[in-house]
């Protein structure tokens, strides 16, 4: 049986969805700027308690947690028993993301040609989505507003088969060691391994949208996600770059299959301001 979905419930949803992600952080990254405010000392928890205080204050006037309200990233889990009603599910979201950026005063920030003038779009579209067709009657849609101040110090490493599970760890910490303080940290990291270029890039933004205190269902990359996360915090940067012992608060790690000539590694570095939000619709299986 087909879930039938109207295109005013998932447009309704999913702006109210990115007006909230862009006010309020999510409560896993609430509890790990907590977390690392205990643990910091000197400049370090003086950056943190400055971080917090600016989501308060943005909770409090109902204001974005910071003036680079980013890109829009998506994915779209899509069940083959779902129907949108009259619409096409792009249009729905790029329609949602276009009134929400307008409605909540956030700021504009996709240029229509990358090189060829720069031109603002003046509504924050196009944004990127990415499709996956599933089995089933679910509809899941996945948002991040994702800022460049970070993105920008994202990287892709292209390793020789030959390279062990170390040489991963030591490309990543090579990374995060060279962004220094621009992505402002502390950070969050998506892993993407394996699969083609691309597609490691876009496992590691997909990563970027699990819970921090998750824990990965393959016991050999919950360690790996372990050791990236204290091979990393080892690296002294820390809150703003001004040293300390929490760069990052969370490493989350996707794999997929690979060639047997390679070995993509993909790295999306976030800022603290994890900003994602989910909207889900469930169907009856009768």
């Amino acid at each position: 049986m087909k879930n039938i979905i109207d295109k005013r419930d998932i447009y309704t949803a999913l702006k109210a969805g990115i007006k909230e992600t862009g006010v309020r952080l999510p409560e896993d990254v609430k509890k790990a700027l907590k977390n690392a405010i205990e643990v910091e000392t000197g400049p370090a928890e003086k950056v943190l308690r400055h971080i917090s205080l600016n989501l308060e204050t943005a909770d409090r006037e109902n204001m974005p947690m910071c003036q680079d309200t980013g890109m829009i990233v998506a994915f779209v889990e899509m069940g083959n028993d779902v129907e949108i009603k009259d619409a096409f599910i792009d249009d729905v979201i790029n329609d949602a993301i276009k009134d929400s950026y307008e409605e909540a005063f956030f700021r504009k920030s996709v240029v229509a040609d990358p090189l060829n003038g720069r031109k603002n779009t003046g509504n924050n579209l196009p944004a990127v989505i990415h499709h996956e067709l599933t089995k089933g009657p679910d509809l899941k849609i996945s948002l991040m507003l994702k800022g460049f101040g970070s993105e920008n110090c994202s990287r892709l490493a292209m390793l020789k088969p030959t390279a062990g599970r170390e040489e991963v760890i030591n490309t990543i910490a090579e990374i995060v060691t060279s962004a220094g303080g621009s992505p402002c940290p502390p950070s969050i990291l998506g892993i993407g391994i394996g699969g083609t270029m691309d597609y490691a890039a876009k496992l590691s933004k997909k990563a970027l949208l699990r819970e921090l205190d998750d824990i990965n269902p393959d016991p050999y990359y919950a360690e790996l996600e372990r050791d990236i996360y204290k091979r990393v915090n080892e690296l002294g940067i820390g809150g703003g770059g001004l040293g300390g012992a929490i760069t990052t608060l969370g490493v989350k790690v996707e794999k997929f299959a690979t060639h047997i000539a390679g070995l993509p590694v993909a790295v999306s570095v976030n800022c603290w301001a994890d900003r994602k939000t989910i909207v889900e619709f469930k169907g009856d299986i009768k």
